[in-house]
């Protein structure tokens, strides 16, 4: 059966944010907190795509706007804005949502995982960090790395990344994520920043975020919640 999605609004400074809980027909196992992406919003289909997915193999999800999104405009918020904004999504998770006991995780896509990694490292009580083309630094600066912090961070850490990613080059990343014994790189073999792929490759985006669902419910199981990841089908499923 399709996941249920229940719509979310969330309180936050001036506004309410608008946000998306999505649930499985059968009792989750985990919470999963998902932020978007600089140039899209919490509706775009690789969003949507993921959310589900994971929503299919177990979780309980979550998506929802940071506040640029929600009105509609292109320019992100100031960093403390947006690490404010996905703060106030986890409390007001905790007051009004019936779902405290679940092990929580977080992440997002590009910037909205970057932003996780910033609650994480300032001490926010989460079980893993799901990482979705993290952004190892902004378009053109190469050498102004986004990774000082993660050092910080003792969670499990799940980074998907390209191989063809100009904003997260594997031959940077990998180095220092040897170093993190919490963190743990799968690369997208031929993958952009948007998981796009080569027709030549023989695969195409809809199989890339396969491998998205399929390794992020994997690690889930091994790394987060300790289980064997051979059982990784609501029950009754093929």
């Amino acid at each position: 059966m399709a996941p249920r999605h229940i719509e979310l609004r969330i309180s936050f400074r001036d506004r309410a944010l608008t946000g998306v809980l999505t649930k499985p027909d059968f009792r989750p196992d985990c919470l999963i907190v998902l932020a978007h992406g600089a140039g899209s919003d919490m509706e775009s289909p690789f969003m949507v795509a993921v959310s589900d997915g994971l929503s299919r193999r177990g979780a309980a999800t979550i998506r929802f706007n940071f506040p640029y999104a929600d009105r509609g405009t292109r320019i992100p918020d100031r960093t403390e804005t947006l690490e404010a904004c996905f703060r106030r999504v986890l409390d007001w998770m905790h007051g009004d949502l019936n779902l405290d006991r679940l092990p929580l995780i977080i992440g997002g896509r590009s910037m909205g995982g970057r932003i996780a990694t910033h609650l994480a490292a300032q001490g926010e009580r989460i079980a893993g960090l799901l990482l979705l083309a993290y952004p190892l630094h902004p378009a053109g600066k190469p050498s102004r790395l986004r990774a000082a912090h993660l050092a910080r961070i003792t969670v499990p850490m799940l980074f998907l990344s390209g191989t063809r990613d100009p904003l997260c080059p594997l031959d940077s990343l990998g180095p220092l994520l040897a170093e993190l014994p919490q963190a743990t790189l799968h690369s997208v073999a031929g993958a952009d920043h948007a998981f796009n792929v080569l027709v030549r490759s023989g695969r195409d985006h809809a199989d890339v975020v396969r491998e998205l669902i399929d390794t992020g419910a994997v690690w889930v199981r091994s790394a987060v919640l300790r289980r064997p990841t051979r059982v990784l089908r609501p029950p009754g499923a093929g």
